[in-house]
């Protein structure tokens, strides 16, 4: 059976290539990958609908399914994507149960590439929690399980370049951020491409060359707007502001932070949307002194 992971691939910072579709199940348990591939089919629906709340419900339910005839590919993806989708609920803790039966509670011979990808996405979370030190042995055992090549080579070291960003390690989160877009392009993940420029435009402005920032940042938005993925798009922008800031342009900055506001706001992320309201209200503060 295939369940599609097309949720895993746009919102994930890896998106890995399935392996061959195991044997046809027995006549007894026929039925429930059917239902395991319409639940995913469900949570799908409801994630493009922004309906996160039901993709959560369906994603479950399809994770049981899996679950039940020990069918590893599905239960890969849809523990995957379950995780993808409590994380945009805020639901750290349980995004990190999500990955449980691939990692801690895992009775089956998972393929490498799924251990690596649930690793990556455990690294994922932690570091949007500042949680680096457990974030970087996460990243270490993803690269240590997805072997050589790797399918996630280009996610990994995006990953591991945001650490080194945030420990003010520049030179090395440029390096990586090199070999991520590299990587990236040679396995044609777009996604992938733009996270990658994302973090050399990110580097760039903390390194304090706005120029080379926008240049970094604008391709990413290009990408990003083209897979229509809106917290990225955010990211961007917000990024975008930043630059043109530190080039004194403060009405190029007004402008990405509000449409940074306006796409938080239609994805009805108000954690985003508070975070551009308070750098305009910065901005608007700077410029009255």
């Amino acid at each position: 059976m295939r369940l599609t992971a097309a949720a895993a691939c746009a919102l994930l910072a890896a998106c890995a290539a399935r392996t061959p579709a195991p044997p046809a199940p027995t006549q007894a348990t026929a039925v429930q990958p059917t239902a395991a591939m319409e639940a995913n089919r469900r949570a799908e629906a409801s994630l493009r609908r922004g309906e996160l709340d039901g993709a959560a419900f369906h994603y479950r339910e399809a994770l049981r399914l899996s679950l039940a005839v020990e069918d590893a590919e599905g239960i890969a993806a849809n523990a995957v994507n379950l995780s993808i989708v409590h994380q945009r609920q805020g639901k750290t803790e349980e995004a990190r149960a999500s990955l449980a039966p691939l990692l801690e509670r895992a009775t089956l011979r998972h393929a490498p590439v799924h251990r690596a990808q649930a690793a990556l996405r455990r690294a994922v979370l932690d570091l949007d929690e500042r949680r680096h030190a457990s974030a970087a042995e996460w990243a270490a055992r993803a690269t240590d399980w997805c072997g050589t090549p790797c399918a996630l080579a280009g996610p990994i070291r995006n990953v591991q370049g945001q650490l080194a960003l945030a420990a003010g390690r520049l030179e090395e989160a440029a390096a990586a951020a090199a070999n991520a877009l590299a990587e990236s392009r040679a396995a044609g993940q777009a996604a992938e491409i733009a996270n990658a420029h994302r973090l050399r435009g990110m580097t760039a402005l903390a390194a304090g060359d706005g120029a080379a920032a926008l240049a970094a940042l604008g391709e990413a938005l290009a990408i990003d707007r083209e897979l229509g993925i809106p917290r990225r798009i955010f990211l961007d922008l917000v990024g975008l502001g930043g630059a043109s800031k530190l080039q004194g342009d403060r009405q190029a900055a007004r402008g990405y932070y509000a449409r940074a506001q306006a796409v938080s706001e239609a994805d009805r992320d108000a954690a985003g949307s508070a975070e551009a309201r308070a750098l305009l209200d910065e901005l608007d503060l700077a410029s009255r002194k």
